[in-house]
């Protein structure tokens, strides 16, 4: 087959094909490693294979050697390490879905299209089964842990912010509530899962505290690094650690329950942000109305 028998806009598109595949084919071999159940395994390893092959059938219509996307290689495998095998697994089973849609336009010139296809949808099915559900479980116990701790600490932070109007001093008590609020939490939780009759109550209440922890860390962050008397810069951002870690957070869930992401991110980020906004006012009305002088 000669390039010049296709348009541009096609040859193109061959070309990406080519190059996604031979970077899928990568992925799915380097996740073939990293599983322990066999089934799993052999799974991954023949949708490499059948990856592999999709290479190249397109080269042969492109006659073009391709690299596979090494960013995407390495995006996958940092993704893998930080977020889990349920998260990867989910973000896969959308590649292959776009893939599907992008195929279709080819499926009249290529003959070949069709098998690719078939081979890209029974792909997505194979993830989809692949999905851990227990650890979909223990997400859940993440979101209460993330969310409480995001809209409790970040409103007590803004909150004595202008009361205090010393970073030393905020930091503290943001680090003392934090501890207080993630022992709290995780008790809680474990209480509420042992009602429930989970027999891994107290490994969801682990992750929950884990979870409020960690974002406790990420919004004292910045009381931490900023002088005494930049309270102000740091309260920004404070509130942008608090943004991006809404966005995060909300992308992590969207994608692994198949859920619209703009919604849940708006729906989040305004409630954050709003209970800071009124905290911040009443920690301002409280000084203004007692006469408050810390320095």
């Amino acid at each position: 087959m000669k390039k010049s028998e296709y348009s541009a806009k096609s040859y193109k598109l061959m070309l990406g094909f080519q190059r996604e595949e031979l970077t899928s084919a990568i992925i799915y071999a380097y996740f073939a490693t990293k599983v322990k159940d066999i089934k799993e395994r052999e799974k991954l390893l023949k949708m490499s294979h059948d990856e592999a092959s999709h290479a190249n059938i397109w080269k042969q219509y492109t006659q073009t050697d391709v690299k596979p996307n090494m960013f995407k290689i390495w995006w996958y495998k940092l993704l893998l390490w930080v977020l889990g095998y349920t998260f990867v697994i989910k973000s896969l089973e959308l590649n292959e879905y776009d893939g599907v849609a992008g195929l279709k336009q080819l499926e009249k010139e290529i003959p070949e299209v069709k098998k690719i296809i078939a081979d890209e949808l029974e792909h997505e099915k194979k993830l989809i089964e692949m999905l851990d559900e227990e650890r979909l479980n223990y997400v859940g116990a993440m979101v209460l842990g993330l969310n409480d701790a995001l809209v409790e600490l970040t409103g007590t932070i803004a909150g004595l912010t202008f009361v205090l109007m010393n970073t030393t001093l905020i930091a503290m008590a943001g680090i003392i509530t934090g501890i207080a609020a993630t022992l709290s939490m995780a008790a809680s939780n474990y209480l509420a899962e042992r009602a429930d009759g989970n027999p891994n109550a107290l490994k969801a209440s682990f992750y929950t505290g884990i979870a409020y922890l960690v974002t406790v860390v990420f919004l004292v962050m910045p009381y931490l690094l900023f002088t005494e008397n930049l309270f102000v810069p740091a309260l920004f951002c404070m509130i942008g650690i608090v943004v991006f870690l809404v966005f995060v957070f909300n992308y992590y869930i969207a994608t692994v329950k198949s859920e619209k992401f703009w919604p849940k991110f708006t729906e989040m980020a305004t409630i954050s942000l709003s209970v800071a906004l009124i905290s911040f006012l009443i920690g301002w009305g409280a000084k203004m109305a007692f006469g408050i002088d810390v320095s």
